[in-house]
């Protein structure tokens, strides 16, 4: 699957994709984690009605959370069993899975920000991506770069 962009393979269904992730840290590992929701998250998320632009995940008490996500409310869900947007969600990994994600950020420089929530044979899974930040010059290079493929792409393709 090429990154930002919003394919799917068999059984998957692709909800969001945050794009600002790929330009804004360098993705060295991605990992899935099962996220915990209640019943009107669940329909509004498979709506498509979800926002994970400012979204990270961290670890707090021994659990995975994910800060910051932002799931609108479901509009046919009564007032008692409507959901905070922007409540922090428990993500569901294994203890193996969360022991060497511990290890890792506590390098400096590393965070976790999610890439894709997608719909997984009927379940919403959130892939996370392991990153370091970019600097601003490294932004600029690969916009630059992302140019100069353009317009060999153009150049190369036929004109009609």
């Amino acid at each position: 699957m090429s990154k930002g962009t919003a394919k799917s393979r068999e059984g998957e269904k692709v909800i969001a994709v945050n794009r600002k992730a790929y330009h804004d840290y360098f993705i060295e590992e991605e990992l899935e984690a099962g996220i915990q929701l209640t019943g009107s998250e669940i329909k509004s998320i498979r709506a498509g009605r979800v926002n994970l632009r400012d979204a990270y995940a961290r670890i707090e008490d021994g659990e995975l959370w994910l800060i910051g996500m932002h799931v609108s409310p479901y509009p046919g869900a009564s007032g008692k069993h409507q959901h905070d947007p922007t409540r922090p969600r428990k993500l569901l990994v294994h203890k193996r899975e969360l022991d060497y994600l511990r290890g890792k950020l506590e390098k400096r420089g590393y965070t976790l920000v999610p890439l894709r929530l997608v719909i997984r044979r009927g379940l919403a899974k959130i892939d996370l991506g392991l990153a370091r930040g970019k600097k601003q010059y490294d932004k600029r290079e690969a916009i630059a770069e992302r140019e100069a493929r353009r317009e060999i792409e153009r150049a190369i393709s036929p004109r009609w």
